[in-house]
């Protein structure tokens, strides 16, 4: 039972990530290349997403909604492999539906907020989207390490992810979540499917990096 309760709390944060801040980009017109309030708007939208399910379902699941998260949540220790596929699962369904629904709702001839390479460039792509996911990792794991934080938690991730992506969207749209990339790729196709592989491999890799880093050097020192 438990584990069904997680599946739904991952499904339905996931889908609202989607939904809402994917949306949020698609509906202002958000364009990397212009730094301007849409740019600023969809940033906030993804750090207010998780600020909202961080509150809502992160007692009964945690509020991964994102593998990245949750590789990060395995390699320290903080879940099963069972768990971690079911989260998995969740998340990639739940941000699957998310873009369906809002594609029906806006058009799926829309951006639908997919991410692309930045530049073209494979490497340069791979290189920032690391980089971010592992900020944002790291910042989640050691946040959530500690019970005096357990209040502010939800505020600090959100403040995060909205920092990552201000930075970030110039270059890639911001993944930091490959299941958040998944939804709209698969239903845009063309070069954001053909490139979807980056930001799957990328944020993986970014989150494991967060969980050794983790593990090395604020758990062991937490242990001294």
């Amino acid at each position: 039972m438990d584990n069904i309760k997680k599946f739904c709390a991952e499904f339905i944060g996931t889908f609202v990530l989607v939904l809402f801040a994917c949306g949020t980009a698609t509906v202002v017109g958000c364009n990397g290349a212009e730094p301007n309030g849409a740019y600023i708007l969809t940033a906030l939208a993804f750090g207010l997403v998780i600020v909202a399910m961080a509150y809502s379902i992160g007692n009964v699941s945690g509020c991964h909604i994102n593998p990245a998260v949750s590789i990060g949540v395995l390699l320290t220790g903080g879940m099963t492999v069972s768990e971690f596929f079911i989260y998995i699962i969740a998340q990639f369904a739940g941000a699957t539906a998310g873009a369906a629904v809002l594609g029906a709702l806006v058009g799926f001839d829309t951006s639908l907020g997919a991410n692309g390479l930045f530049d073209n460039n494979i490497l340069k792509s791979l290189i920032i989207e690391c980089i971010l996911t592992f900020v944002f990792v790291l910042v989640i794991l050691s946040v959530t390490s500690k019970k005096k934080y357990e209040k502010f938690a939800g505020l600090v991730i959100g403040f995060t992810l909205t920092l990552v992506h201000i930075f970030g969207i110039y270059f890639t749209g911001t993944s930091v979540n490959p299941a958040r990339s998944f939804g709209p790729a698969i239903f845009k196709g063309g070069d954001a499917l053909a490139c979807y592989w980056v930001f799957l491999v990328a944020p993986l890799v970014g989150g494991a990096l967060a969980a050794l880093v983790f593990r090395a050097l604020i758990k062991s020192k937490d242990a001294e």
